[in-house]
């Protein structure tokens, strides 16, 4: 019988890490999205390190480039431009906001892990 608890609660902790908070958006021309920053129910991606540092994995997923823009306190901190089936991770401090931006159609998939604090 320990056996089976044993193999049970494995399973269970696999099937938990396995679980990512991945999210894929896809952008229409002309299209700015916030993904994190705003609050609670706002936010297009939770980052589940927003009471901390953290750092968002950002995967350009179509054809066209799009733009990465970190906000601190209302203002721009940080640009970056991210090509067509690339990817980048980009540091953020605790309340930073995180937008993407495309004069064109895109598509991004978006994750997270804890930075340093």
């Amino acid at each position: 019988m320990k056996k089976y608890i044993l193999v049970f609660a494995l399973l269970f902790a696999l099937q938990s890490y396995a679980q990512k908070n991945i999210t894929i958006f896809e952008l229409e021309p002309s299209q700015s999205m916030i993904i994190t920053g705003k609050g609670a129910g706002q936010d297009a991606a939770v980052n589940p390190y927003k009471d901390g540092n953290s750092i968002a994995i950002v995967k350009n997923l179509g054809k066209n480039i799009f733009t990465i823009r970190i906000e601190y306190q209302g203002k721009i901190t940080r640009t970056r431009v991210l090509e067509a089936d690339k990817a980048t991770m980009i540091p953020l401090r605790q309340g930073s906001e995180l937008y993407l931006d495309s004069d064109l159609k895109a598509k991004a998939k978006i994750d997270f892990k804890k930075g340093n604090n």
